[in-house]
């Protein structure tokens, strides 16, 4: 698809935000994983391979288009993102930790995500014009580039300049959200056509995802003994994708906007989900007498 937004405008807005994440990180997210090692697995274990079967039975039991559902596929496979690291810290979660998850979830994707992809592709056969071919290896070049290097040079600008990075933090967060926006915006009014059809199909499904993904999110550290505000991380993590990079490699790398449609829509529906799933997590601690978190 040779479109100014598939060229130009998504690869930059995927940038901007990728670049905001790499601001937030530091070497010692990353080494932290030592310090938490059993966190980081189940949260990665619950993100790399529950996610993937759970959406895989959710299109098939909605019936979704093959479109629709390699593009939910592509969704579960998207990590986490900044706004994940928001609402662990609006809820109690520990940020930290979040922190830690997103820098992982980051570097594990560019493997991932090409893995996932395909077995989609090949799965559910949609009619994008790929012949079957999928994530070549030139094409995972360009998932490598979209994702993590933005992300690499935010980190570097943090390391060498720690003042300048904590000042543009907030404003690049909010720029961010603006490009998400607009990203969905444009993925919307690209498929106009057949806008209705879709969000009808995909709309229930993804929403059905949001849920599953927050509530797995949260209880299996729970189960696997992990306190409270881990399990709070662990589940925004999780159930808080990075839409954009989902739509990104829809439209720019593989063409299609259609397949960028459950993205799109995840991207609406996971704001307000995700804020009433983090209000009745705190609201047990509150309810035992535990303090409320501090914002």
């Amino acid at each position: 698809m040779d479109t100014p937004l598939a060229t130009v405008f998504l690869p930059l807005a995927l940038a901007v935000i990728m670049f905001g994440l790499g601001l937030s990180l530091t070497i010692d997210d990353f080494r932290r994983v030592r310090r938490h090692p059993r966190a980081v697995v189940v949260a990665m274990c619950c993100q790399l391979l529950l996610l993937p079967v759970l959406c895989l039975g959710l299109v098939v039991g909605f019936g979704l288009s093959p479109v629709l559902a390699v593009g939910m596929m592509l969704l579960a496979a998207s990590p986490g993102g900044t706004t994940a690291n928001l609402f662990s810290h609006l809820f109690g979660g520990d940020v930290a930790l979040n922190v830690t998850l997103t820098a992982v979830n980051a570097v594990l994707a560019i493997v991932t995500l090409p893995i996932i992809t395909n077995f989609a592709l090949r799965y559910f056969e949609p009619d994008i014009g790929q012949d079957g071919l999928g994530l070549q290896f030139g094409k995972v070049l360009q998932v490598f580039a979209l994702v993590l290097v933005p992300v690499a040079v935010g980190l570097v600008v943090r390391r060498r300049a720690e003042a300048f990075a904590r000042r543009m933090d907030r404003p690049v967060r909010l720029l961010s959200v603006v490009v998400l926006v607009a990203v969905i915006i444009g993925a919307l009014v690209a498929e106009r056509d057949d806008i209705v059809d879709y969000l009808v199909e995909a709309g229930p499904a993804a929403l059905a995802f949001c849920v599953a993904s927050l509530t797995i999110g949260y209880f299996a550290p729970r189960l696997l003994k992990l306190d409270k505000r881990q399990s709070i991380a662990c589940s925004m993590e999780i159930g808080v994708h990075n839409s954009a990079v989902a739509m990104t490699l829809a439209i720019s790398v593989l063409g299609s906007v259609g397949l960028a449609v459950p993205a799109a829509v995840y991207g609406v529906l996971m704001y307000p989900v995700a804020a009433l799933a983090g209000m009745l997590m705190t609201r047990g601690s509150r309810t035992a007498g535990e303090p409320a978190p501090v914002n």
